[in-house]
């Protein structure tokens, strides 16, 4: 059994169209799938938020990029003057629960009025009390507590090591398309913004993995044969050389969707200790021809052996590499956010006559349609 987290459940309330919602019992594939505006990425913007608040960066900051307070409350701050939420991670040896509240202050921010941890453990039927952290603070305690309660630091570590990815920004102006520092390489960036440096420190410790991502790229990608990675005064760019002739090719010259298929190989195959415990893709399909999705589809459900991960997609082809048990159907009613788990036996007659699930959200028979 591996030693990683496992988000198991989640409570959130007030949180853009999240109004109330709980997901629990959330397996290690999960796919979000619903209409445009149905709050797939409201819930994948969440657990970047909690980054922010127990990472490097700030709450404050976080807030002041998304708009500012009031356009992260269901409805404003006028409707709802808080957020609470709680996150439980399960682990080998037990739970351990997050929780806290962050209500609207003046002149658009959030100010923490709840604050607890707690961690119970397995062998134990029965859960321990919370530990507060008190309340009117602006940033989250939790953070200063984990310096010397190892239940707070080993919830920050958890809850930091959930990383959110999204791959949409190619345009000229992206960081695909920058040079690169050669050292910045322990992780894959959320942006795929250090890929060409992740990707030359797999091609000089790990050439097997390194030649399977090219593989596989080259399955989809006929014309590509490597990279053409070079290290120059400590930085790298993004390049690749076409297969039955010395050109290669940059980033600036290579499709959108292209280097979005780069980055999402290179992610689901990097080496567990370049993984984070928790990945959430937000719309990985996004301008990539339909073999690609159903490959990246298969290597999803592959990683999900050892992590954990959950995806809002729109793509059936996508939504087809994962179980209807795995499927979380997400419907807006009234501007808030509802969740569904489907029941494979509820939809036994149609799988019995081998419709796929995509196939029947398609159909409208388990909702989440415009």
């Amino acid at each position: 059994m591996s030693n990683t987290a496992l988000i198991d459940h989640v409570r959130i309330k007030g949180f853009r169209s999240l109004a109330d919602v709980e997901l629990s019992g959330i397996p290690k594939a999960t796919a979000l799938i619903g209409a445009n505006g149905s709050g797939k990425s409201n819930f994948i913007r969440f657990f970047d938020m909690l980054s922010w608040m127990l990472g490097s960066r700030q709450l404050a900051e976080f807030v002041e990029r998304q708009g500012g307070a009031d356009d992260q409350l269901f409805g404003g701050n006028r409707r709802t003057s808080r957020i609470e939420a709680e996150v439980r991670l399960r682990t080998e040896a037990g739970c351990n629960d997050y929780r806290f509240t962050l209500a609207h202050a003046h002149p658009d921010r959030f100010i923490f009025t709840d604050e607890e941890f707690r961690f119970s453990r397995k062998e134990f039927s029965t859960e321990r009390d919370w530990y507060s952290l008190g309340s009117t603070h602006l940033e989250a305690k939790i953070v200063e507590e984990a310096q010397a309660n190892t239940t707070a630091r080993v919830i920050v570590n958890l809850l930091r090591n959930c990383a959110v990815y999204q791959f949409h920004d190619t345009s000229d102006e992206s960081d695909f398309k920058k040079t690169q520092d050669a050292e910045n390489n322990n992780y894959l960036r959320r942006h795929g913004s250090n890929i060409a440096a992740v990707l030359l420190r797999l091609q000089r410790e790990d050439i097997k993995r390194y030649e399977l991502i090219c593989q596989h790229i080259s399955r989809i990608l006929p014309v590509f044969e490597r990279f053409q990675l070079e290290e120059s005064y400590r930085k790298v760019s993004l390049r690749w050389k076409a297969k039955g002739t010395d050109k290669t090719f940059g980033a600036h010259l290579t499709s959108d969707g292209s280097l979005r298929f780069f980055a999402l190989v290179t992610l689901l195959n990097l080496p567990p200790e370049m993984l984070p415990d928790v990945l959430l893709l937000d719309e990985p399909e996004l301008g990539l021809h339909p073999a690609a999705v159903t490959l990246i589809g298969g290597m999803i459900k592959a990683l999900a052996e050892e992590r954990q991960v959950i995806v809002a997609t729109q793509s059936p082809l996508l939504v087809d590499a994962f179980g209807l048990d795995e499927i979380f159907v997400l419907d807006l009613h009234d501007g808030r956010t509802e969740f569904r788990k489907l029941a494979p036996d509820d939809y036994r007659e149609w799988l019995d006559d081998n419709f796929t699930p995509g196939e029947l959200w398609q159909k409208n028979l388990i909702g989440g349609r415009p």
